[in-house]
């Protein structure tokens, strides 16, 4: 006679595998949401840095750019607040949710200088790249003085115009846009 308490070992086979499947789904969701959720991140980050462009342009530039990230770091003489936030403007390349963050522009040619001591730029373009792509992001972005946000799967790094839309890409329509 067979003794009923417990389990056979096809039947815990039968479990494993059923865990096993339901953990490997778990997984894959927790990475694509994982990538957007850093794809969001570096979306708000280029939106923020931007804004902080033009909040300098009105009040510190001379209706020019600021040079750097770090620029934007640097206090207002009049406010006394910087125009962006010490996690973007720490270095002149910030790494922040996985994604790493360039900005960079053409200086003005006639002498000139800001509030805060440093030579503007006419116009800026400032890249996103995933830290290490398919882990970290898939999609690459670029912006620029046009205040729009692209998306490409190749970097912008280096193509992206400081005015205008770049040659290649599309225009980013929300965070979760493909």
């Amino acid at each position: 006679m067979r003794d009923a308490r417990g389990f056979t070992l096809i039947e815990l086979l039968i479990v494993i595998t059923i865990l096993g499947i339901l953990l490997s789904l778990a997984v894959a969701s927790y990475r694509h949401a994982r990538i957007r959720g850093s794809e969001t991140a570096a979306i708000a980050a280029l939106t923020a840095i931007n804004q902080a462009q033009y909040s300098y342009m009105a009040t510190c530039g001379n209706q020019r750019f600021a040079p750097h990230l770090t620029s934007l770091g640097r206090p207002n003489p009049g406010t006394r607040a910087p125009y962006l936030s010490p996690d973007l403007t720490a270095a002149e390349e910030i790494l922040k949710s996985g994604y790493v963050i360039r900005m960079s522009g053409t200086e003005v040619t006639e002498p000139a200088q800001t509030c805060t001591g440093e030579t503007p730029v006419v116009g800026y373009q400032t890249t996103a790249d995933p830290a290490v792509p398919g882990t970290t992001g898939i999609r690459f972005f670029g912006t620029n003085v046009d205040l729009v946000v692209y998306e490409n799967l190749e970097t912008f790094n280096g193509k992206m115009p400081e005015l205008g839309p770049p040659t290649m890409g599309q225009e980013t329509k929300g965070a979760l846009a493909k």
